[in-house]
This record gives structure tokens, C-alpha cells and sequence, in this order.
């Protein structure tokens, strides 16, 4: 175990989480929303601090990050724990493992190992990834400090839920993050996930500002935020921060407690990247469809082919010093 990160402490030997916006008041010997951060006795405890339940190198596009270091690897982790409930969780297993199974495991791995595992396989950026990285933040600042100072890039997959004290904590050795934007409407974040749409509006800003590269996934979940308007929105809200922002439109395929719903058709993912591209965003991505154009990256400004890629992996790569091989337009990324 170890005392958690950002929280403070209350009478009667409560305490409260300041990790993330559901900020939970916690009583002793109780958890938090997370399921893996316990008062014991008025300290607050993360319980998963090394215990590492996944560990793979993928790369980087998996992530999805298609402007952020292309064609690398990034050794990703995860912890057990997950500040939301979404009925539709691809990776329910580990994330609900605390409340659906009352358990938590995990290979006891610290800080040093995974930047050294990071650097033995090549990686160029260790991503906090398949759960969510905020209910293991301890875990997370302490890799990033170490990895930053050896060369590596940090990357967070997350639902951007935490707190702006979160992301002030993290800064400068957070370099990139693909953040879910699960929807467009707070009641679905209510209603699907357990939690609020504002603050994940917040956190996108925020990263903005603070010179994140930033990636958007909206998972398309038919007959539920599928509408051409609010696609529409979530396009306007992007292009309102940056119109550079990535954005990832992905296809859903029934899972955990949402079975009800069939997968997404293609022709919907094709009509949000059109939406996107309409509105006037630059970059538009379709996912979990291998084999669509809309994996690939094309020049804004003269329309050619720039990277061409097959699932996660690229076969063909135009980008000259970060500018279009054919017209010279600047590309948007880290690359």
C-alpha cells in the first residue's frame, strides 16, 4: 500500500479524494467510487500502488494516437479500478474487478521496473492505459518522473475525469493523452457511466492549455448519442478549443451490460467523419473498422494520402520534418 496522493482530511477520520471530479468523501475503513482507495483509520491508502494487472507493448496507435510519435511502440500498463461504471466497458474484467468481484490483483511491478521494462523493449513512451490512469495516479506520477528524466514520453488514456489538482500534479511529465468523449449529453454520462459530462469538457481545455497533445474517441453507441446533432456538437466543441484535435470515431460492439444495442454501422462512422470534417475539423478518424480510408491521415490543405494505415499499423508515411511531403502545409502532432 501506499498513502495516496491529493486528498485531505475531514472530522470523524473521513477523508476526501481530490484525484477526481466525483471527489469522494470516504469514511474509515471505506473505499472510494474507484474501489481501490481505502481510509484506514483517517490516512487515505491507494491500494494498487504496484500492482500492475496488465502489461503489453503496443503500438502507439492503439492507444488511439495517430499524431503523437507514429509507427513507435509504447509499453502501456494498468492497474485494477475505475472511477466510472460504464455499462459498456470493453475492458470490465480489470476495470470493475473491485466492485463486480470484490477483489484486487496485480504482479507487484514499481515505478523503476516499468520504465526499465519500457526502455529494454524499445519504447518511446510508457501509456496508462485499459483502466482508468487516474484511480492509480501514485503510480502513474512516480513512472512518469522516472521515465521523463530517461528519455521517455508519458501517455494517458482516460475518461478525463480527474481534477485540474490532478493535472497541475502530473505537469510538465504528461506529454500526450487520447481522452473519451463518451457523449454529448450529461444525462447519458449519468445514466451509462456514473458520471458528469462538464468536467470532462473542463479537462480537455485544461490539457489544451497546458500543451498536452490531445486525442478525442467518441465510441458510437446506436441509439444512443448516434444523432447527427450531437455529433454535430461534440465536432463544434472540439473546433471551439483547436480544430487540430484529432478525433476518433469508433465502431461499438455489444459487451458487458449493454447487449442490447447491435454494432455500429459503418455508414454511421462515415457520416460523424464527414460531419467532423464538415464542421471543420482537420483531422477525422474512423476505428475498429481495419481497412476504411478513414484510418488513414490526408493533408488539410492539398488533400493527399500522408500516412496509410491497416489496423494499427502504418504501410505508407508522407510526413516530411512535420509538413505535407507534396504541398509543405504543416501537420499538427508530435512527430
Amino acid at each position: 500500500m501506499k498513502e495516496a496522493y491529493l486528498y485531505e482530511k475531514l472530522d470523524d477520520n473521513k477523508v476526501r479524494c481530490n484525484l477526481c471530479n466525483h471527489r469522494c468523501v470516504i469514511g474509515d475503513g471505506k473505499r472510494g467510487i474507484c474501489g481501490v482507495r481505502e481510509n484506514r483509520n483517517g490516512t487515505l491508502f491507494s491500494l494498487v500502488y504496484d500492482k500492475v494487472i496488465a502489461a503489453h507493448l503496443d503500438p502507439i496507435e492503439k492507444k488511439p494516437l495517430f499524431h503523437f510519435l507514429p509507427g513507435s511502440t509504447s509499453f502501456s500498463i494498468s492497474t485494477v479500478g475505475c472511477n466510472f461504471r460504464c455499462r459498456f466497458c470493453q475492458n470490465y474484467d480489470i476495470s470493475q474487478m473491485p466492485r463486480d468481484q470484490n477483489r484486487i490483483e496485480g504482479e507487484y511491478v514499481p515505478p523503476e521496473k516499468i520504465v526499465e521494462y519500457a526502455i529494454r523493449q524499445g519504447a518511446k513512451s510508457i501509456s496508462y492505459t485499459y483502466t482508468e490512469p487516474t484511480v492509480y495516479f501514485e503510480l502513474a506520477l512516480d513512472t512518469s518522473r522516472i521515465a521523463s528524466k530517461k528519455g521517455l514520453k508519458n501517455v494517458f488514456v482516460t475518461n478525463g475525469f480527474m481534477t485540474e489538482e490532478c493535472l497541475e500534479e502530473i505537469y510538465p511529465d504528461l506529454h500526450a493523452a487520447n481522452v473519451d468523449l463518451k457523449a454529448f449529453s450529461d444525462k447519458f454520462y449519468r445514466e451509462l457511466c456514473g458520471a458528469r459530462l462538464e468536467p470532462v469538457l473542463n479537462t480537455i481545455k485544461k490539457m489544451k492549455e497546458m500543451g498536452i497533445w490531445v486525442e478525442v474517441t467518441t465510441l458510437i453507441i446506436p441509439g444512443y448519442n448516434d444523432s447527427e446533432e450531437e455529433l454535430r456538437q461534440i465536432a463544434r466543441f472540439l473546433i471551439s478549443i483547436d480544430p487540430n484535435i484529432p478525433w476518433h470515431v469508433t465502431r461499438f460492439y455489444p459487451t458487458y451490460r449493454l447487449t442490447t444495442a447491435l454494432p455500429t454501422p459503418v455508414s454511421t462512422l462515415r457520416k460523424a467523419r464527414e460531419i467532423g470534417l464538415k464542421e471543420g475539423l482537420k483531422y477525422v478518424y474512423t476505428g475498429n473498422v481495419p481497412g476504411e480510408k478513414g484510418e488513414n491521415t490526408y493533408c488539410p490543405n492539398c488533400k493527399e494520402l500522408l500516412i496509410e494505415r491497416e489496423g494499427f499499423f502504418i504501410t505508407q508515411y508522407r510526413i516530411e520534418k512535420g509538413r505535407c511531403y507534396n504541398c509543405g502545409y504543416e501537420i499538427a502532432g508530435i512527430w
